[in-house]
């Protein structure tokens, strides 16, 4: 009796015929699985608090003993920020969607990379965030049920951070975790040195200051912050934003007057890296600038932290202060250099399955 024989035998004797109904297990696919940070499902108290209470919970942001933190969370920060977040939602509001511009252009920047894999049709592209809707998990369940037996999880963040990054994989592997079948991963690492990522903002600055009718005196790079302590533990974030304005600045020819890095989005009283956009900004007119413009490498698309923010309240304080003419550069979001870069490093990080 010869082996494959004997092995049949086995296998019909242990499981027996399928029964009618047994779901067929695709397979043979590879999944391209798009992360980002997340947003509320509306501007209403209800949805802001709920999106806060996840995103706040997370212990990779806020790494207070959750002894310490929750009574401050649940019992005054998430009674009375909701209110403040969902008013400055709707300034940004995408109001024909009924959604936040990072979740329109996330969703435009998963479509338009399926469409640049259109000669791939072995890869499937999905979508979601690591706080509120679409999950992670979610997007995970949609890849494996189109056959996807190996996935690659992009978090869309160059500058690695313990805060974004990190706690994105760690949603991607507990929602493995639940999976009887697991598919084979793997994670894009930090892009913030890629030559790719480093021309496609080039390109975006020079695009954008072209348009203009005057010429900054002082562009900033403005990047989220992160508490000083998370950087002394070992967190590479501020050294990799560092080298994304170096390579940036190089690219474009200009010297560290033109082109400086700063740190936005303070929370809470700990003191974060410095310098703090605002506070520039502010120093800047003081001193006699009357023209700038701010870019928002660390963003992959425009959200509440650049439209809103750098768009909105960096504006006015540095107006306020004595400026005079103020540009946001628009974030790499879903235009062609976006999604060709992405596309590259997607590539490169498939070697062996494609």
């Amino acid at each position: 009796m010869g082996i494959e024989t004997t092995i049949e035998r086995q296998k019909a004797t242990a499981v027996g015929p399928l029964p009618a109904g047994h779901p067929t297990v695709r397979k043979g696919r590879i999944g391209v699985l798009l992360t980002n940070l997340g947003t509320p499902d509306a501007t209403d108290y209800r949805s802001v608090r709920r999106y806060l209470s996840e995103f706040l919970s997370d212990a990779r942001v806020i790494e207070i003993p959750k002894w310490k933190w929750y009574p401050i969370l649940f019992g005054i920060i998430l009674n009375t920020r909701p209110q403040k977040t969902g008013a400055n939602y709707e300034k940004i509001w995408n109001r024909e969607k009924d959604e936040s511009p990072l979740r329109t252009i996330t969703r435009g920047q998963a479509d338009k990379l399926a469409a640049a894999f259109g000669d791939e049709p072995s890869i499937v592209v999905e979508w979601g965030m690591r706080y509120g809707n679409p999950s992670i998990e979610s997007a995970l369940e949609r890849l494996t049920a189109q056959g996807c037996d190996r996935v690659l999880c992009v978090p869309l963040y160059p500058q690695y951070s313990a805060t974004t990054t990190a706690t994105a994989n760690d949603q991607f592997y507990r929602a493995l975790m639940k999976m009887r079948f697991m598919p084979a991963v793997r994670t894009l690492p930090p892009y913030h040195d890629e030559p790719a990522y480093i021309e496609a903002l080039a390109r975006s600055v020079e695009t954008h200051l072209a348009g203009l009718d005057f010429e900054p005196e002082v562009v900033l790079a403005s990047y989220h912050g992160i508490p000083i302590s998370y950087f002394e533990k070992g967190d590479p974030y501020h050294c990799h934003c560092q080298k994304t304005t170096r390579l940036l600045r190089e690219r474009l020819g200009w010297d560290d007057k033109r082109l400086i890095t700063t740190f936005q989005s303070l929370f809470g009283r700990e003191e974060w890296i410095k310098p703090y956009t605002d506070a520039t900004v502010q120093r800047l007119a003081t001193e006699g600038v009357r023209k700038i413009a701010i870019i928002n490498p660390g963003f992959s698309a425009d959200c509440i932290e650049t439209l809103e923010e750098i768009d909105g309240e960096v504006r006015e304080i540095f107006m306020h202060a004595g400026g005079e003419r103020f540009s946001h550069i628009p974030c790499l979001n879903d235009g062609d250099d976006s999604i060709a870069m992405i596309e590259h490093l997607v590539r490169r990080q498939l070697g062996g399955w494609l």
